[in-house]
């Protein structure tokens, strides 16, 4: 079986100095701060406890042109995504501490532990919010780089420093002030560094939310990116915490341990049962 593309997945009130910088401008915190209010509100983000994204996966690079997937996500950071690419169902599970990749083949799970990279960006993961939203109580601070054109459109550069170290950078659309694109860097063959950059789409209300339906990654030039559709969003539903626990199974090995699957970084993820929960 091909290997899945990696589909990228994963939003805050400190900035560095409130000072403004060109006469009239916004500072870092004063962005941040309507980021906030226009994804819904830092208080009703605060009320989140649970996520559930429900839609599929398009890659021109996976062994099917449409997956199945879903996202599950609990505070304070477990997540459980699903992928179903044709007869294949592979998980990938992190509940908070330790990681692991399983597939289902031929009915029987094959268990594999994330390697230090991939933990690594598991325990450091922004949760159910993404890089900004409550970004003082995670310990990050939050600069204004500038402002830059993105999809055609003025947006606010930030970069955000994180707590365990790094730093990551994220654009604000400079009217809606929604995220329209995120970057990381991870690593890469042979140890060298990448930059991940993730654009964010569709905006809908889910329970007084404001979500992104469409997530793109890659997509240089000549290329079609891949991209996470939403179908349906589910908040605040009951997720028992045995949902990601990891399964017992023998380990893979061989060309069918190769199949890996990256959560989407830098949006709001999670997991969860119906809440009155389609996007309005």
């Amino acid at each position: 079986m091909k290997r899945v593309a990696a589909v990228t997945i994963a939003l805050g009130l400190l900035a560095g100095a409130p000072a403004r910088g060109a006469a009239g401008s916004l500072s870092a915190a004063e962005i941040v701060a309507r980021n906030e209010a226009a994804r819904g509100g830092l208080e009703a983000w605060r009320k989140v406890e649970t996520m559930v994204w429900i839609g599929h996966v398009e890659s021109a690079r996976a062994p099917a042109p449409r997956m199945p997937f879903e996202l599950d996500q609990k505070r304070p950071n477990r997540t459980r995504l699903q992928l179903d690419a044709m007869s294949d169902r592979s998980f990938r599970v992190f509940d908070g501490t330790r990681g692991f990749k399983v597939r289902s083949i031929q009915g029987r799970p094959q268990v594999q532990p994330y390697s230090p990279q991939e933990l690594l960006y598991a325990r450091a993961g922004h949760g159910i919010d993404g890089p900004l939203i409550d970004s003082a109580a995670k310990g990050t601070t939050v600069t204004l780089e500038g402002e830059d054109e993105v999809e055609g459109r003025r947006a606010h550069h930030l970069k955000v420093h994180l707590a365990a170290g790094g730093a990551e950078e994220v654009w604000v659309d400079a009217e809606t002030f929604l995220d329209v694109r995120y970057d990381r860097f991870a690593d890469g063959p042979g140890g060298a560094t990448r930059r991940v950059s993730v654009r964010y789409g569709d905006w809908r209300t889910v329970d007084g939310l404001k979500l992104p339906f469409l997530i793109e990654t890659g997509g240089a030039p000549g290329t079609t990116p891949d991209r996470m559709r939403l179908e349906r969003v589910m908040v605040n539903a009951r997720l028992e915490d045995t949902r990601f626990a990891t399964p017992a199974g023998p380990r893979p090995s061989g060309d069918r341990a190769r199949m890996r699957i990256a959560l989407p970084s830098g949006a709001p993820t999670g997991a969860g049962a119906p809440r009155g929960a389609t996007s309005r």
